[in-house]
């Protein structure tokens, strides 16, 4: 067994402050949607289907998107239904899938949401950013998306505690 790469004191410091950045934004992201009733998940939720053709998709294409299990997704549209915000329909092509669809109501509130979302955004990250920062992070984002995206691994890596096989 190859001994591991540890990180190096850059390498290290890049991915403890990736880890901090990730949480802090995640943390302000969603206190600021909670002031408007939603969460960031009902935001995604409302925005893939706002972005889709007829406001509506597949549930499968939305799980897939959103990386959720179809019946994550489910229990949550669930939850959205009930405040008027989607609607669950049969597939057009395909009686035997379901759509998600949003609303006239849903689409008011994503609307509503958008501009303090977008705000929020430029003032935690994008303004913060040179032009040149903010294409080399578009680079790197694409770069890890892809390789994940096609790296679907059939088992976990093998890990060794000290003391234990």
């Amino acid at each position: 067994m190859e001994p591991p790469r540890w990180l190096t004191a850059p390498e290290a410091r890049a991915w403890r402050g990736y880890r901090r950045m990730r949480a802090l934004l995640d943390l302000r992201i969603t206190r600021d949607f909670a002031e408007d009733g939603l969460s960031d998940a009902d935001y995604d939720v409302l925005s893939n289907l706002g972005e889709a053709a007829g406001n509506r998709l597949r549930t499968r294409e939305m799980a897939a998107r959103m990386l959720w299990s179809t019946s994550r997704l489910s229990h949550h549209v669930s939850r959205m239904e009930k405040r008027g915000l989607v609607r669950r329909l049969e597939a057009e092509e395909d009686a035997r899938g379901s759509e998600i669809a949003l609303t006239g109501h849903g689409r008011e509130v994503l609307e509503a949401a958008a501009p303090a979302h977008v705000a929020t955004v430029r003032e935690h990250f994008i303004d913060l950013l040179t032009p040149e920062e903010v294409r080399v992070l578009g680079d790197i984002a694409e770069k890890v998306v892809e390789r994940l995206a096609r790296d679907t691994p059939t088992r976990s890596p093998e890990r060794r505690v000290r003391g234990r096989a």
